[in-house]
């Protein structure tokens, strides 16, 4: 039997580095650790290495509230983002806490001992490990690490040049005076065309549909000014402050008053295109928010376009060629490399097989509870941030108040938690049914489900959730917790003698 660690984290990136250093901050004296299935810290940092990576999100908010992200660079790049997380890990101790390597296969939760058991592969040599542990928390995000969507283009193998998936880019890409199609609209591409157009004979970008597309400061030069003359902590929490409330104001405008937002973010788009692009291409069919908005640090996707290194075209593709990509319009794009930024494929518990006694707990037919427990899995925490903020304001949201519910079963000398919900509670949408993206469309049934109350259902408002995870009581009428009784601490010193 192994040795029983008091908390186990799935997953060493963003929200597994956060939630590991909450427990040391919160729960200290408690024995941790992390599995991560990759070499090294840094999650979607890590895996996603396509030219200009970055957040889009400022980082002022996307940064940890415990650890302030202090550059003013305001969308910052992937490997600085990287390297933001392996830092902190190291300043709180808790980059020793991570065994790497190891995939995890199934978790199962005993309610005879109260004790997860997680099995795991270690990918390297093929070996089988098993850990055990009170509380489990998944921290391994929304999609697919091995596999990003990719459609079924018609011919796909007939084109003689490279195809590539962001998600899995070759180290070392020559694309030097090539030409490039890239396939889509959202954040990666919008990213990948005035990243690779300056050293690409041409780039472009091939859209089925447009989406919202806004410029954002390059760096935050108020915060530069404020610096000269207070200390960087206050700087740091008053732009962390107003970014939060922005972000709030902006979303709320949008669902209220959609037509004058929808104004706005076009007019905004026209006036750094001018007569150089069709507006037609960045016209949505769709009202703002109802799916993520793109943001471009100084309008870079704007500049390129009018530069004339690179084009965007609005059509659907009838097949791949040889050469490139006939379109249904009779168009053809030639090309010597085609990324396909199609998307993502959403995958829950990092596709961990989830059991109570040997029973499955399907995440697609259970509600959360507070957005950081799943109905009806005891002991176990899901870190799930925002998609219409910064992932990182949910992410140590849910971090603190999983530290909360630790801290009471100690008072209370608990072992086990677990949200039970009234019967006809549950809805048919799911935790992300407010977005129409694609990714959020095919993945409906694999969801999470909302409720038609609180605490069921998700707010995605961290003015409301604030409050709600770090003030409320943690007991009520859903949230229950049992005592460890003499059988089970009986057992609990056996399972400790044998280990």
């Amino acid at each position: 039997m192994s040795e029983i660690d008091d908390v186990l984290i799935i997953g060493a990136g963003l929200s597994g580095i956060g939630m590991a250093c909450h427990l040391t901050r919160d729960c200290p004296g408690k024995k941790i650790a992390i599995l991560e299935r990759r070499q090294s810290i840094g999650g979607t940092w890590d895996l996603f290495r396509y030219p200009g990576i970055r957040s889009d999100s400022d980082m002022f908010s996307f940064g940890y509230a415990f650890r302030p992200w202090n550059a003013l660079k305001v969308l910052a790049d992937g490997p600085a983002i990287r390297q933001y997380v392996i830092d902190t890990a190291k300043e709180y101790g808790v980059d020793k806490k991570i065994r790497y390597g190891l995939k995890i296969v199934s978790a199962d939760f005993s309610t005879a001992n109260d004790l997860w058991t997680v099995q795991a592969l270690d990918e390297a040599s093929g070996e089988a490990r098993v850990f055990t542990c009170r509380v489990l928390i998944c921290c391994t995000g929304y999609y697919n690490y091995d596999k990003g969507f990719l459609p079924d283009f018609p011919g796909a193998d007939s084109f003689k040049g490279q195809r590539i998936h962001p998600q899995h880019w070759p180290e070392g890409l020559d694309y030097k005076g090539k030409r490039v199609v890239v396939i889509g609209s959202g954040a990666t591409a919008v990213t990948l065309v005035p990243a690779m157009a300056p050293d690409a004979a041409h780039v472009t970008m091939l859209q089925r549909s447009p989406s919202y597309i806004f410029s954002v400061p390059g760096e935050d030069k108020i915060s530069g000014l404020l610096n000269r003359f207070l200390p960087s902590k206050w700087v740091h929490s008053l732009a962390r402050t107003r970014n939060i409330k922005l972000q709030r104001v902006m979303y709320k405008a949008a669902k209220r008053y959609p037509n004058r937002i929808r104004k706005l973010l076009l007019g905004a788009v026209k006036q750094q295109l001018g007569d150089a692009v069709d507006m037609k291409h960045f016209t949505p069919s769709y009202k703002p928010w109802d799916e993520r908005l793109c943001a471009v640090p100084n309008g870079d996707l704007f500049k390129t376009l009018k530069s004339g290194k690179a084009s965007v075209v609005t059509d659907q593709i009838e097949r791949f060629t040889e050469t490139g990509i006939q379109l249904k319009s009779g168009q053809t794009l030639d090309a010597d490399i085609i990324i396909t930024a199609t998307g993502l494929n959403i995958q829950i518990f990092g596709g961990v097989a989830v059991t109570v006694d040997g029973e499955a707990r399907d995440s697609g037919n259970l509600m959360t509870y507070k957005g950081s427990l799943l109905q009806d899995v005891p002991n176990l925490g899901w870190i799930m941030g925002y998609t219409n903020a910064s992932w990182t304001l949910k992410a140590d949201l849910i971090a603190r108040y999983i530290c909360r519910v630790i801290n009471h079963m100690d008072q209370h000398g608990q072992t086990r938690f677990v949200a039970s919900a009234p019967d006809g509670e549950m809805q048919d949408d799911s935790i992300l049914g407010s977005l129409g993206s694609g990714y959020i469309r095919r993945a409906q049934t694999t969801l999470p489900r909302q409720g038609r109350t609180l605490p069921w259902r998700v707010l995605h408002a961290y003015e409301l959730d604030k409050p709600m995870l770090l003030e409320a009581p943690i007991e009520d009428a859903f949230l229950q917790f049992s005592a460890e009784t003499p059988a089970k601490s009986t057992r609990k010193r056996k399972l400790s003698a044998a280990a």
